[in-house]
């Protein structure tokens, strides 16, 4: 067959509700691995009987195909039970495809079976779908949708501490300890009672705070910062929001708030410098002046990290963590692009601080989609 005659497709084999790149193809929530493949602007899935009719009249694809009819058929011609892979490259071959661009993670097995079949692969390094990167309005509305509900379970969250009494270095509430996770429980209920889905919330103080993905546990401290980091998935959309707040009860140190003030002015500043056409590295760049002019150096002691030793932000959408991402490395931004901005500092002994937003890339701005404050003490 001559190289014109050849026929593309790409093709995935996951489930939809872990591979995200096959649910902003198909917009089909399933839980189960389907095969899917797309021919040109075609999109096909391959259903099994107990989810054609829901994918028919769900999935944002041309051809809803049962899976059913090729496991017959492979049954008949072969006389033994056919697997997913063998359904797939039935169908691929069915529609003449001889190529296939498949995602970097794509099963080795059914890749290695595709290739004994006469179909050539090449594996595609994220983005699989250049498109996601960039949001249309309705994704945008859908992020802006979960940061709404996200900061309402915050508010809810840091009400806890609100209520709270310093007693004794600890915060009390209703005569008990206030906890890391009888804060995380709130917001994790508000945010269920909300219809999105909150996994790894952080709700973290003290010496927990300096380590930036420490989800939190046990008493919380009086005059210590607390950072609330909150990233759920909208279960109807399937976008997600990531904010992060951090709040003190109590007296904070002089430091402390030094600190607050300076992470305070670096968010607000990566928030102010983004736009389409700007090299995010030189944003990130910006804000790392922004603590060495302030004296906060970043470097390592005792065998730990402090100061500000992550990136300024990532993409978000489908994934909570996506392309681009704004950190030492060039990348220029682009208007309908979806990134957080969350600089923060960390020192063992002090406490930690981050402040986060998720902004949308417009042409001349970055249009913030969260409506919630930026405060520091809740006395």
């Amino acid at each position: 067959m001559s190289k014109k005659a050849e026929k593309e497709a790409h093709v995935i084999l996951a489930g939809s509700e872990q591979n995200k790149d096959l649910l902003y193809a198909t917009r089909f929530f399933a839980p189960d691995p389907f095969p899917f493949f797309q021919i040109g602007w075609r999109k096909y899935i391959i259903a099994s009987d107990l989810e054609i009719g829901r994918a028919r009249s769900e999935a944002k694809v041309q051809s809803v195909l049962p899976m059913s009819k090729y496991a017959k058929r492979l049954k008949k011609r072969t006389g033994k039970p056919a697997g997913m892979a063998d359904i797939l490259i039935e169908a691929l071959k069915e529609k003449g495809v001889t190529r296939a661009r498949v995602p970097h993670d794509f099963p080795v097995f059914v890749a290695d079976r595709m290739r004994r079949n006469g179909i050539r692969i090449k594996a595609v390094m994220p983005p699989f779908w250049p498109d996601r990167v960039i949001k249309n309005e309705d994704e945008i509305d859908a992020v802006r949708e979960a940061a709404r509900l996200t900061a309402e379970a915050i508010h809810l969250g840091i009400d806890q501490l609100r209520k709270s009494r310093p007693r004794a270095g600890k915060l009390y509430l209703n005569g008990k300890a206030l906890t890391s996770e009888s804060v995380r429980f709130v917001v994790d209920s508000a945010l269920m009672e909300r219809g999105l889905e909150g996994r790894h919330t952080i709700v973290a103080g003290g010496e927990q705070a300096c380590d930036p993905h420490d989800r939190g546990s046990g008493p919380l401290r009086a005059g210590w910062p607390v950072i609330f980091d909150v990233f759920p998935c909208h279960t109807s959309s399937g976008y997600h929001a990531d904010i992060t707040r951090t709040v003190v009860r109590g007296k904070p140190s002089a430091k402390v708030k030094e600190m607050w003030e300076a992470v305070k002015e670096a968010q607000q500043l990566g928030c102010d410098r983004l736009k389409a056409g700007i090299n995010a590295k030189e944003v990130h760049t910006a804000i790392k002046d922004v603590f060495k002019n302030r004296g906060f150096e970043t470097g390592e002691a005792n065998g730990k990290m402090h100061g500000f030793f992550h990136g300024t932000g990532h993409g978000v959408g489908l994934d909570v963590h996506e392309p681009p991402r704004i950190g030492g490395v060039d990348e220029t931004m682009k208007e309908g692009m979806i990134v957080t901005v969350e600089p923060g500092l960390y020192y063992p002994g002090i406490g930690g601080i981050r402040i986060e937003d998720d902004v949308v890339i417009r042409r001349d701005h970055a249009e913030n989609l969260v409506a919630i404050e930026k405060f520091f003490e809740v006395n």
